[in-house]
């Protein structure tokens, strides 16, 4: 399995290693800097993430889009604590209310109590891309966030995978 998510990054991302609007593709990182990341964090990372990092180890290099290396990537409270404090107030809500996704979801439900226990793997137009450890699916999948000041809550998806290719979809229109 492992070796198919890579093949699908590589192909998925490969040929837009240097154009626009996403900015750069950093060289891929080792084994051993993710393996670097994930003791620093004392958890393993999600396996489409990790995947995503052997591939390109960040996204571009300014705030529009700009995933962080695993040297620069970690626990949002760690990371970004301003950030981390302001998004912690939201009010919890009810699985059926949270465990909503796609077109039907209401990003103002999502769970407050999980953002200091998130990682930030990223800053997106304003905002933030967040790993969240607390919702893991079967396959070790984190859900993945992306939450904004001028956005009511966050926006989920069940891994970063679907993250990633739903901001390819809106920057690389089919």
């Amino acid at each position: 399995m492992a070796m198919d998510i890579l093949y699908a990054w590589s192909e998925r991302i490969g040929e837009r290693r240097t154009r626009d609007p996403l900015g750069e593709l950093h060289p891929p990182a080792t084994e051993a800097e993710v393996r670097e990341v994930e003791e620093r964090i004392g958890v393993g990372l999600p396996p489409s993430y990790r995947q995503f990092l052997l591939v390109a180890n960040g996204w571009g290099s300014d705030d529009d889009c700009l995933l962080l290396s695993v040297q620069e990537a970690g626990w949002l409270r760690d990371v970004d604590p301003s950030r981390a404090e302001t998004w912690s107030a939201a009010a919890s809500v009810p699985d059926e209310l949270y465990f909503v996704y796609g077109p039907e979801q209401d990003s103002s439900h999502y769970r407050g109590e999980y953002v200091p226990g998130t990682f930030l793997a990223g800053y997106w137009d304003d905002g933030v891309a967040l790993l969240n450890p607390h919702v893991r699916t079967a396959e070790g999948e984190w859900e993945a966030w992306y939450l904004a000041p001028w956005k009511p809550g966050a926006t989920r998806y069940r891994s970063f995978w679907d993250l990633a290719m739903d901001e390819l979809r809106l920057r690389y229109p089919a």
